[in-house]
């Protein structure tokens, strides 16, 4: 998945870091984190990033776009974070495993991503049971582009690319999401998580 770092849609080296709409973000992130989504508006949003609250409306005419810009942000780092650990030497299942498993560990502790579970948990809800966001359809864009990579290496087995990327993506969700449902006195956070890695290589495997 090294070519996260050339994909447009989630690398913002050619951005401005201290661009007017990434100081809006941050705010709302912020407001988030201090009180929850439900809480959070674009008024406030607009107190804490020092401008007037039509500066906030000509970018987002509502909190529901705020956020979508704001989970396509923050996901995207999170992809981004783990692929820069990547060993590019390695072989291509165990490169792509240890970016899966690698992004479930760092996205389940992301401290936004926690508290939207702990205070607002349906803001998910369309994401998992009725549409793809757009974080989802880049992650199974990269992943689908790395296994297309290592079928024509002979690396991964064959079969519809795009069908293995979407299962893969299916099994994260549960890693990420129910990982601490499974976790008690007879197995740990990182059993699970070795399970996980041992369950995407033998579903790549040739």
């Amino acid at each position: 998945m090294t070519s996260l770092r050339h994909n447009t849609g989630l690398d913002r080296s050619d951005q401005e870091p201290d661009s007017p709409r990434d100081g809006y973000l941050d705010a709302a992130r912020a407001c988030i984190l201090d009180v929850g989504w439900r809480r959070t508006t674009l008024t406030e949003v607009a107190r804490r990033a020092g401008v007037s609250r039509m500066t906030i409306y000509r970018t987002w005419s509502d909190m529901q776009q705020l956020l979508g810009d704001l989970m396509t942000r923050e996901w995207a780092g999170v992809v981004t974070a783990q692929v820069a650990e990547e060993d590019s030497s390695a072989p291509a299942i165990e490169r792509l495993v240890g970016d899966i498993v690698g992004t479930v560990r760092i996205l389940r502790d992301n401290e936004l991503f926690v508290r939207i579970v702990e205070l607002d948990p349906e803001l998910l809800l369309p994401y998992l049971l009725s549409r793809r966001g757009r974080s989802q359809d880049l992650i199974l864009a990269l992943t689908t582009e790395a296994i297309r990579a290592g079928q024509a290496a002979g690396e991964v087995r064959p079969g519809n690319p795009t069908a293995i990327a979407r299962s893969l993506l299916l099994a994260a969700h549960g890693f990420v999401l129910s990982a601490h449902t499974m976790v008690d006195d007879a197995v740990s956070e990182t059993e699970l998580d070795d399970e996980l890695a041992t369950l995407l290589t033998r579903t790549l495997q040739p």
